[in-house]
């Protein structure tokens, strides 16, 4: 029988999933590159498993599951990504990654899953493609991953992931420096309006 606290982890859990989803389908919408934007999409689909994962353990521990609404953090990425282009949010997706990739390991629920290998896995690619920069060179390391991919056998996994940029717009520091110094959403608000995120964000 589920605790308390485990009900609440598989509330974080199950966001969490919400809000890489929604991430990886707005970078799969902007991104110009059709094998990215592959890749992107299938990213946002092995995210939505993990997110019926979480959705399965809530009901059996007799929590209401609402609708899947991305946190503001995540409605903030996702505005950047479609309006500015998946580049300006790919640091920020690596680095949560990199700093999640053994979360599900401790979590006795995901034992019998691929859960965790799928979160290092993601990593461990992101990071290769922080250190390719330029679009190019992330190119001839996305046609690696494309035949190893083949190589496998058609394993999903290994064209689902995509990585990071050199950094986030100014418009999503300056939010973010609000969000950090504020806890009320109302200020939060406003100056995600102030530099044009409001309506998107509201």
């Amino acid at each position: 029988m589920a605790t308390r606290e485990d009900s609440r982890r598989y509330l974080e859990n199950w966001q969490d999933e919400i809000d890489s989803a929604a991430e990886y389908r707005a970078m799969a919408e902007s991104e110009p590159d059709a094998r990215l934007a592959r890749v992107y999409g299938n990213l946002a689909r092995m995210e939505e498993v993990h997110i019926t994962f979480w959705e399965d353990k809530l009901r059996q521990a007799g929590v209401e599951v609402g609708s899947r609404r991305p946190s503001w953090r995540s409605r903030v990425l996702r505005w950047i990504g479609r309006r500015l282009g998946p580049d300006l949010v790919l640091a920020t997706i690596a680095a949560r990654e990199e700093a999640d990739q053994n979360y599900y390991i401790t979590q006795p629920e995901t034992t019998d899953t691929r859960m965790a290998a799928q979160e290092r896995w993601h990593a461990k690619v992101l990071k290769q493609l922080v250190l390719t920069q330029p679009r190019g060179l992330r190119g001839s390391f996305l046609g690696r991953l494309e035949g190893r991919h083949r190589a496998v056998g058609g394993n999903a996994l290994r064209a689902a992931v995509l990585g990071a940029n050199d950094g986030l717009c100014s418009n999503l520091s300056l939010v973010m420096g609000v969000a950090g110094a504020a806890a009320d959403a109302q200020v939060i608000l406003v100056g995600a309006r102030g530099v044009g995120l409001g309506d998107e964000l509201s």
